[in-house]
């Protein structure tokens, strides 16, 4: 596939010299109210700015009250689902968040590891399979993925059903049953679930500040690294040359990867210092404390510059995304919108960064879903180490030593 040809669809062109203004909401959203009956403001938790609890508040339809104590749980629930799946080794299966995030569920192949479960202040369930089962069983899925055409257009483990989940068109859900089957998969082990929209990248948006790749197509940074910034490989390929929107050189993509994964890495010049926070289109920033993984059902924010900032919830994991120019595996899926231009931008957990944009289905008129690639991948493939506004750098989601 010719990737200079991929990143050049449907992205913005800018002219010599050009500088694009655009307004937009805040995290917050341009006259944002709290919902009735919440008068007063919560006090985030550490770490978190307050534009990420009134971003929750506005589209989970939460008081800040509720959304400061969501964010707490999943603070918790994120911890101890890191200290189970070690603890619990191949019975792992699995963890989610309920729908009002107060329950913590962690799946456990033997009934014997439940106590283990309890003891941690989570609720056990018992499964067939341990998520390392259902991770090879979907790996299958991405070495057949080449072949599957266009009637499939994705897969991924969806732990609380202890299956891979296969996203076929509609009409085409026999087309899925045939993937699968293919594959080599027990039948009882892959649920075939049908779908209208069909994802597609997102290449000409940013999601933070702005940069041309190779002076015209434009996308956005995703998160300072030391030396650069992380964002979408579906951007630029090693070796293209990036520059402020205002022309001025600022770097080069040092790595890439495209389809498979979608990830870049950008190096800057010294006359560019990304900086460890989220660009709210609004005068502000949040603060990047670290990259701790959310588990499925932890609230999310998507910071964009065509559509703004949106968050919703984490929907699966490890989902594998079949695009006309590519198929990528390992992808995060959300309920959050997203419209073309979004890509590499950043999504954000509390004070957590999780991901850089990759593409979706949907808008944010009607609603959608996207995927992003999550960060703490790029971090750990690369050797990068997460710059972040509390001084304690992070390199592949753990602190790095001063």
């Amino acid at each position: 596939m010719d990737r200079r040809r991929m990143t050049a669809i449907g992205v913005l062109v800018v002219a010599a010299g050009a500088a694009a203004v655009v307004a937009l909401p805040s995290f917050a959203g341009e006259g944002a109210a709290p919902p009735a009956g919440d008068s007063g403001r919560a006090t985030a938790p550490a770490g978190v700015d307050q534009k990420v609890v009134d971003a929750m508040s506005r589209d989970l339809r939460l008081t800040r009250e509720q959304a400061t104590q969501r964010l707490k749980t999943e603070r918790w629930a994120a911890g101890t689902v890191e200290k189970l799946r070690t603890e619990l080794g191949e019975d792992y299966g699995g963890a989610w968040l309920s729908a009002d995030g107060r329950t913590l569920t962690v799946a456990v192949a033997d009934p014997g590891r439940a106590d283990a479960v309890r003891a941690a202040g989570a609720v056990p369930k018992q499964v067939a399979r341990g998520v390392g089962e259902l991770d090879t069983m979907k790996t299958r899925l991405d070495r057949s993925g080449g072949a599957v055409g266009r009637a499939v257009t994705g897969w991924y483990v969806d732990a609380p059903t202890n299956s891979v989940v296969v996203v076929a068109r509609a009409g085409q859900e026999a087309a899925g049953r045939r993937f699968a089957a293919a594959s080599g998969l027990p039948a009882s082990a892959v649920r075939v679930v049908s779908s209208t929209r069909a994802p597609r990248l997102l290449a000409d948006l940013q999601g933070g500040d702005a940069y041309l790749i190779n002076g015209n197509s434009r996308c956005s940074v995703g998160f300072a690294v030391v030396g650069g910034f992380v964002t979408a490989g579906h951007c630029g390929q090693a070796g293209d040359r990036t520059t402020g929107v205002d022309g001025s050189p600022q770097g080069v993509f040092a790595a890439s990867s495209f389809p498979r994964d979608d990830w870049g890495v950008v190096r800057v010049t010294g006359d560019f210092q990304p900086q460890p926070v989220v660009n709210d289109f609004n005068g502000g920033a949040v603060p990047v404390n670290g990259s701790q993984e959310a588990p499925v059902g932890a609230s999310i924010c998507r910071s964009g510059s065509t559509t703004g900032a949106f968050c919703g919830v984490i929907q699966a994991k490890n989902a594998t995304v079949n695009y006309p120019e590519g198929t990528v595996t390992g992808l995060t899926q959300t309920n959050v919108c997203a419209e073309p231009g979004d890509s590499g931008g950043s999504w954000i957990s509390g004070d957590q960064a999780q991901g850089v944009t990759s593409g979706g289905a949907g808008d944010c008129t009607v609603g959608g879903v996207t995927f992003f690639q999550p960060v703490n991948e790029i971090l750990q493939v690369n050797g990068l180490t997460l710059v972040t506004a509390d001084g304690g750098n992070t390199l592949g989601g753990r602190r790095a030593r001063r």
